[in-house]
């Protein structure tokens, strides 16, 4: 569980990533999910940009792709979700 300090310091490094993944119309699928998995296993802290043409709400996908991820949803800000999953092996962001 990640605490306000906590999300607060990703928030900040968040900054400065740049938008690498898309969730689109097709919303969550294996894939994706599979795709999201390996990007929070290598770089801990992605951002993920929802398009317009997803009708489902953004929290809702935030909440879902959590779970199936196991990991935390530090800030949804309009259509861009940011997850979080510590790396056990391998910890690149200290908290």
């Amino acid at each position: 569980m990640l605490t306000s300090t906590d999300k607060k310091t990703l928030k900040g490094i968040a900054n400065t990533l740049e938008t690498k993944y898309q969730l689109g119309k097709s919303g969550i699928t294996d894939t994706s999910v599979d795709m999201f998995d390996k990007a929070l296993t290598a770089h801990e802290l992605i951002k993920i940009d929802v398009m317009k043409n997803v009708t489902t709400e953004i929290m809702e996908l935030a909440l879902d792709l959590s779970s199936k991820l196991k990991a935390e949803v530090v800030n949804v800000i309009g259509r861009t979700i940011l997850l979080y999953r510590r790396n056990p092996k391998n910890p690149k962001i200290k908290l």
